[in-house]
């Protein structure tokens, strides 16, 4: 067998050569390793590509990261926490609109906080989307008595609402000027649920939709002044509770559509709807107030209002609505029920054609005053119940006229009833009540009754009527003296009945006294009131 054999001390030397020539190299590496490394990330970190950088580009002046990463959050901050955000936040648009400050503005305000909304330099462009409570108020302020005047603070964009408000959100509104000149089909205050609350708040809008338009929740308008240009109503509440104080609407086909719920009641106070003024030819009815019910029986209170230039003034298909010192006027139709109940209480209603028309449900209609309308009251399927209700109309109170024969040819005159509970009126319509509504939208002056001739002498105590009803004046025998003194006037057309006295006795009763008689049987008759 051949063995190889190596020297001991020649394998020792071998190995420590190797050894040495390791730790050589070991130390070389060790020493230059940080450096080899930074450089190496360096170039990784500019040749990865930066997604953010491409997704948001900086702005101008990217020397200043500071104050560019500043202005970004100004802009778009980020989303706040449910307790989070500010108490106070104060929007000055500065006649910048359009640069996302409104829905900004909204989000940094803590739920219960204010938004104050500054727009002296032009109105603040935006949307309120509101999905929390708090309230927002405009710096001018709002004065409902002079109406909707100068700038607006609020310009929604076009196709869009002014305001949004979530379900369960209370939200309140003071000293704004909402506008939406280009609406479409949005509105401008949209509620789903939500609480509205406005105070001194106007609002200009032109669109297909309302002006303000809630499903349920509750809206309170207190000083409220709204011009509509819209084929539709000015403010819709479906199933929602309205509430309104000194509000004014004007310019929209029709003023309030109503939706009664099993919520609390609907109440139209110190209102004034104002419509076009112009027969609906086509399209929606123009109608001032219309109470819809569903499965619900809701109720309904418009009280010291005013309806007019609205074709129909009050329509109801259904609740129980309560119509007390309420003018509707430059009406065809006053009120008209098609289901429901309706009482009408201490109100005046100009109308041309009826004034309370119950096609179906019931009505009634007490101490108020019916002018110019054809027949006062109509019942088709429903019925209405008057009582104490004056009636001007020259249609319904023709020949409604009672001859009293009081003395020979001698007749009184007085005007009948057209119906009990409702009785035709001999003065003219008072002009003070005119010039208060109708003569502002252009209607003039009528009497509305035509009273037989000589009316005005008979009722100051002068003459007196034949049985052909022609007046006779006499300046004799005033008052009721020209009911026992004088000639009995019997003429040919009117000749003396049989039986009839051609004149009068005295009589003298010796021990008792001394007396005048008369034979005249009406002496104490009166008028008569009956058909």
């Amino acid at each position: 067998m051949i063995t190889h054999r190596t020297p001991h001390r020649a394998t020792f030397g071998i190995i420590g050569g190797v050894a040495a020539l390791a730790a050589a190299f070991s130390v070389f590496a060790i020493g230059d390793g940080p450096a080899h490394a930074q450089t190496a990330a360096r170039v990784e970190s500019q040749t990865r590509p930066n997604f953010g950088v491409l997704l948001d580009p900086p702005t101008r002046n990217a020397g200043n990261s500071r104050r560019n990463h500043h202005r970004w959050r100004v802009v778009n901050p980020p989303v706040i926490r449910t307790h989070g955000g500010e108490e106070v936040v104060l929007l000055d648009c500065g006649g910048n609109p359009g640069t996302g400050a409104v829905e900004s503005a909204v989000r940094r305000v803590r739920p219960g906080g204010t938004l104050i909304i500054r727009a002296r330099g032009g109105a603040c462009v935006g949307r309120l989307n509101i999905d929390k409570p708090m309230t927002i108020i405009g710096e001018a302020g709002f004065d409902v008595s002079r109406g909707i005047q100068g700038e607006p603070t609020m310009l929604a964009p076009d196709g869009l609402p002014c305001a949004t408000v979530a379900p369960g959100v209370r939200v309140e509104f003071r000293d704004i000027v909402f506008s939406a000149p280009r609406a479409g089909d949005a509105a401008c205050i949209v509620g789903y649920g939500g609480e509205i609350v406005m105070n001194r708040v106007g609002i200009t809008y032109a669109g297909d939709e309302a002006a303000i338009y809630t499903d349920g929740g509750l809206v309170d308008l207190r000083e409220v002044a709204i011009d509509a240009q819209t084929v539709t109503a000015a403010i819709v509440a479906d199933r929602a509770t309205l509430t309104t104080n000194e509000v004014l609407i004007s310019g929209a086909q029709s003023g309030i559509e109503v939706t009664a719920g099993d919520g609390p009641p609907t109440r139209i106070n110190r209102t004034r709807l104002l419509g076009p003024h112009r027969p609906n030819n086509f399209g929606p009815r123009s109608i001032g107030l219309l109470v819809e019910a569903r499965r619900e029986y809701g109720e309904v209170a418009i009280t010291n209002s005013k309806v007019c230039g609205y074709p129909d003034a009050v329509v109801v298909e259904g609740a129980t609505v309560r119509v007390d010192h309420v003018r509707i006027c430059k009406a065809q139709n006053g009120v008209t029920v098609f289901n429901g109940e309706v009482s009408v209480d201490h109100s005046r209603v100009v109308a041309l054609e009826v004034g309370v028309w119950a096609i179906g449900g019931n009505g009634r209609i007490t101490n108020s005053h019916l002018v110019g309308m054809r027949r006062p009251i109509d019942e088709d399927r429903g019925q209405v119940a008057g009582d104490h209700n004056r009636v001007w109309s020259k249609y319904a109170c023709e020949n409604k006229w009672a001859w009293d024969r009081r003395y020979g040819n001698r007749y009184g005159m007085a005007a009948l009833d057209w119906r009990s509970g409702y009785s035709c009126q001999t003065e003219p319509y008072p002009r003070e009540w005119w010039a208060r509504d109708e003569q502002a939208l252009g209607v003039e002056y009528d009497p509305h009754v035509e009273p037989p001739e000589g009316w005005d002498r008979y009722k100051s105590g002068f003459g007196w009527y034949d049985c052909k009803g022609r007046y006779v004046d006499d300046r004799r025998h005033l008052f009721d003296d020209r009911w026992r003194r004088g000639s009995r006037g019997w003429t040919r057309d009117c000749p003396r009945l049989p039986g009839e006295p051609l004149f009068d006795f005295n009589w003298v009763f010796i021990g008792v006294g001394v007396g005048q008689a008369s034979f005249d049987i009406d002496f104490d008759a009166g008028f008569s009131y009956r058909q």
